[in-house]
């Protein structure tokens, strides 16, 4: 709250606090009657509950302002209260090209490296509509609404994508209003939150990943398809980073280190090394020069463009390419792990994300799923053929690779060597007359 005093020869000065915690300023008001200063409070207090709440002033507030003598106008510039009118305007306000190059450098370290090429994409988007000359003020509600128009009926784009391009223009501007460029957000109205669309999801079978696998160029691609199938990393910012001091491979774990989430405190997960996704590390190990230190080397440069080369391996492999490629690769990988009996925290855990983003942007419902609820048979692909056990294998090694069944059993005597499906291990049988008693004749 301002505190309003009044002085001799009906003289008024008001104090205020811009922000707790911040020292108490001053702003002489002059001579006056009462009843302008009260008014005068009251003014201040709207300005001062706006830029708290980081928004713009009501437009109450804002005809008054705009009505104010420079004098005055002026005193509440000094505060920090509104934008000065002495300097010329435009001399003061920046540029959106200037202004969207300085915010992204000033965010270089709290970013990474897609999050600076959103950025960048975003900024590409506004110099095309607005023109790098324009006065970040010029820019209006009415200019913003037309952008996001234009980003879906004209550029074509997604609804979200024109979502998140809007939220980072929104991002922009809220930064100009915070350092007093601007009054207004043109975008401060517009909802730019992701919505939900699962008519672009797709499961990514098992036959279908083989298909793949088998058409990829190198041992390299296999395993940065694999990364993305069996392993549920997020392309390409995870695969890349991975290096082979974060392959654990006497206690089959991998160190996924993940720039998305390293800002929320979250720098990196482990995994399990799947059984499926061993072999085509192993591949890669195995051709990896001496002293080598990232697991990929060949697809490395910014240049190399993970979505059209995989596109090209799909058509190659027979396929028609699928929406949100990787990401429907990390969905399957989420589906197929709670699918198998994996608890949904342990296969959040692996993958790096939450149970409500799992519910909401991951997990699907497969043919599978109703072929099971209908009391169909279901054929499912010998998982087998995608596990390296050594015949030698101990039973009790191979149960500790899937699921766990019910801890009070002892599963190490009925367990089947995969290796050999008509193979059983040895240990107690179950009779002919099964687990219940024989009743009594």
């Amino acid at each position: 709250m301002a505190s309003l005093m009044e002085k001799p020869v009906g003289r008024w000065s008001l104090q205020f606090r811009l922000r707790p915690r911040m020292e108490r300023q001053t702003i002489a008001l002059g001579a006056m009657t009462a009843a302008q200063a009260h008014w005068f409070q009251e003014r201040v207090e709207a300005l001062v509950d706006a830029i708290r709440a980081d928004s713009p002033p009501d437009p109450s507030t804002a005809k008054w302002v705009a009505g104010l003598s420079d004098d005055l106008h002026a005193k509440l510039a000094r505060a920090g209260l509104v934008i000065s009118r002495v300097e010329p305007n435009q001399a003061a306000i920046p540029t959106l090209g200037p202004f969207i190059d300085r915010y992204i450098k000033e965010r270089e370290g709290d970013t990474g490296d897609g999050t600076r090429v959103n950025y960048g994409q975003a900024k590409r988007y506004l110099i095309e509509e607005f023109g790098a000359t324009r006065p970040i003020d010029r820019i209006t509600a009415g200019d913003a609404d037309n952008f996001r128009r234009h980003l879906v009926a004209e550029l074509k784009l997604s609804d979200n994508t024109a979502r998140r391009v809007c939220g980072r223009a929104k991002q922009f501007f809220r930064a100009a209003i915070r350092h007093k460029l601007i009054g207004e957000n043109p975008f401060a109205d517009m909802k730019c939150s992701i919505v939900e669309n699962r008519e672009r999801d797709r499961f990514i079978t098992r036959q279908e990943a083989q298909a793949v696998l088998d058409a990829c160029p190198d041992a390299q691609w296999r395993l940065l398809f694999a990364l993305s199938r069996y392993g549920g990393l997020r392309c390409p910012s995870e695969h890349l980073v991975l290096r082979w001091g974060d392959v654990d491979w006497e206690r089959s774990r991998v160190t996924i280190q993940s720039p998305k989430t390293k800002h929320q405190g979250k720098a990196s997960r482990v995994i399990p090394l799947f059984p499926e996704l061993r072999q085509y590390l192993e591949e890669v190990w195995e051709q990896a020069e001496p002293g080598s230190t990232y697991v990929i080397t060949r697809y490395r440069d910014r240049n190399s463009n993970l979505r059209t080369q995989l596109c090209r391996i799909l058509r190659n492999a027979g396929m028609k390419p699928w929406e949100k490629l990787f990401q429907n690769l990390r969905a399957t990988r989420a589906t197929e792990l709670v699918s198998e009996g994996w608890p949904e925290y342990k296969v959040c855990e692996w993958l790096g994300h939450t149970e409500a983003v799992a519910k909401k942007h991951y997990w699907q419902v497969t043919d599978e799923d109703y072929q099971r609820a209908a009391g169909l048979p279901v054929a499912r692909p010998a998982l087998q053929t995608a596990l390296q056990f050594s015949d030698a294998a101990p039973c009790n090694a191979m149960h500790n690779d899937f699921p766990p069944q019910d801890a009070s059993r002892d599963n190490s005597s009925a367990c089947i060597n995969l290796h050999s499906p008509a193979h059983y291990c040895t240990g107690d049988h179950v009779t002919p007359t099964g687990f219940e008693p024989v009743l009594p004749a």
